[in-house]
């Protein structure tokens, strides 16, 4: 995450990131199990408060990150809310068929998507790559040739941003964008996909063989820069999910905003 979008960090930050992640893909496993609709909406609601409070990005940063999660949800649960299956008909319009059933089955799809897309934000926002890749090495002792590799190909992607828009105006100069229609957009597209693919190719083999060269594919004896340690974050953060999820649980108990405890049936 770009450390121009955080204006605070919080103890989110000191957690260890290969615990973080595994307990984040607990949670992810969890919520394919879920099918009370009660339990969603809290658990959703639980997470969605989480994100605001631990996160630390710019508001604005966050807003659209937000609105992409809420158009994603939208996306996902129109399909079985409109086309899905069920006795009691809420609305029909040619082949457009609302019903109570298909309804909850929506939202619950939707709800998911949601609580997905926030963990994995949660997630993305309050990690730091290069952190989070030598506490795989370390840790969950990942090969380092692997880890390294994939530091790489992410520390690529600006360079790759940086070479589009160099393309751009190299094309814009020439005046090759100027046509118009879909067979100048094919071209176009077509133009920069050569160029990028054939420039990453070039940079990731002579990334190869300087990690080659350097011994990146031994394991033994290899020393780090970073060390990685877990801390009293990383209980406070176990609690605090675990804390989370089971309220989630004894909300939906308590206070029911639907009578679907099972979507399924």
């Amino acid at each position: 995450m770009d450390r121009n979008w955080i204006i605070r960090s919080t103890w989110f930050y000191n957690v260890n990131p290969a615990l973080k992640f595994g307990v984040i893909a607990a949670l992810f496993i969890v919520g394919l199990f879920i099918h009370n609709l009660n339990t969603m909406i809290w658990l959703t609601g639980c997470f969605f408060v989480s994100y605001l409070l631990f996160t630390g990005l710019a508001k604005m940063i966050s807003f659209w990150l937000l609105f992409t999660a809420f158009i994603l949800a939208i996306l996902s649960s129109t399909t079985m809310i409109f086309f899905g299956k069920g006795d009691h008909v809420l609305f029909q319009w040619h082949f457009l068929i609302i019903s109570e059933e298909s309804l909850a089955r929506g939202l619950h799809i939707g709800l998911r998507t949601f609580l997905y897309t926030v963990i994995g934000m949660l997630f993305a926002t309050t990690t730091r790559p290069v952190q989070f890749f030598y506490s795989l090495m370390q840790q969950i002792k990942c090969p380092p040739k692997y880890a390294y590799g994939f530091l790489a190909a992410f520390r690529m992607l600006p360079i790759m941003y940086e070479e589009f828009y160099t393309i751009r105006a190299a094309m814009k100069v020439r005046g090759m964008d100027r046509k118009k229609g879909i067979k100048a957009r094919y071209t176009k597209i077509k133009r920069y996909a050569i160029a990028l693919l054939s420039q990453s190719i070039r940079r990731a083999q002579r990334t190869a063989v300087a990690m080659e060269a350097k011994r990146f594919s031994e394991t033994s004896g290899r020393t780090y820069y970073y060390i990685m340690t877990y801390s009293r974050y990383d209980l406070v953060f176990i609690i605090t999910i675990a804390g989370l999820v089971a309220a989630a649980f004894w909300l939906s108990v308590a206070f029911p905003f639907t009578p679907y405890t099972n979507v399924l049936e």
